[in-house]
């Protein structure tokens, strides 16, 4: 399979339909999906079933699934604007970008993610849960640059050092867009150390957000890092335009 396309749809019925173990949705999981709490539901049971079997989540996180993974995305949606287009870096089991979208149907989603058997399971997840604004690209970020559309807003959770993430992530923003990295409580420590690749690659302005008062506990803590007319810098800009040529050529032929 090439990089850089949708990943064909398979057959839902793959999806186990009896969920084992999947921990109770707590009363602060309505409020955050609304009418959306059904699919959040059945993509929880998904995760505790599916998802532990595949190998895409530990056992051991399934009693805690909506305090530390639905509900601790879910929020992110706090710092996100209205209406763009977003893309999830490494997206995993979809972690933060599925429940992204079951609350934020205004936004357009893409679910990158290089390994084939969490692309076909994030494919399925869409279809069963009627996610139209979510496309599934195999691929990894730095190969897909300039195939992919560049996007307002770059998300991203567990998948690597900031001054790593930063190289893979930034470059796939408009000017003057921005990334949200879901970290832990070494986000300031991390954003001192990731100054230098960050002021290369266009970065203009970092900050440390905490999101989810009163629905998660610890608060979920952000970073946030924002480009200015050159995501990337010099050098991905040359490589973006170069790889959009090279694309136009391409379907021409």
């Amino acid at each position: 399979m090439r990089y850089g396309r949708t990943v064909p749809v398979t057959e839902a019925a793959e999806l186990p339909l009896t969920p084992e173990e999947a921990p109770p949705a707590p009363e602060e999981a309505r409020a955050v999906f609304g009418e959306h709490f059904p699919e959040a539901v059945r993509y929880a049971e998904l995760l505790a079933d599916a998802g532990v079997k595949r190998g895409l989540i530990g056992p051991r996180e399934v009693p805690r699934l909506w305090e530390r993974h639905l509900l601790n995305c879910a929020v992110l949606s706090e710092v996100v604007p209205e209406g763009v287009t977003v893309c999830d870096v490494g997206s995993g089991a979809g972690l933060p970008g599925i429940p992204l979208a079951l609350v934020r149907r205004d936004l357009k989603i893409t679910l990158l993610e290089p390994l084939l058997r969490r692309t076909n399971f994030l494919q399925e997840v869409v279809e069963m849960l009627g996610l139209d604004h979510v496309t599934v690209v195999r691929g990894r970020a730095e190969e897909v640059l300039g195939k992919l559309q560049p996007v307002h807003v770059v998300t991203a959770r567990a998948v690597a050092p900031l001054d790593r993430l930063a190289g893979w992530g930034v470059p796939l923003l408009r000017p003057y867009g921005e990334m949200l990295a879901l970290k832990g409580d070494t986000a300031e420590e991390e954003l001192i150390a990731a100054k230098s690749a960050l002021t290369k690659l266009g970065v203009v302005k970092t900050s440390v957000l905490h999101v989810g008062e009163g629905i998660v506990d610890p608060l979920s803590t952000v970073v946030r890092v924002e480009v200015g007319e050159s995501p990337g810098g010099v050098r991905f800009a040359a490589k973006r335009a170069k790889a959009a040529r090279v694309s136009r050529t391409r379907r021409r032929r």
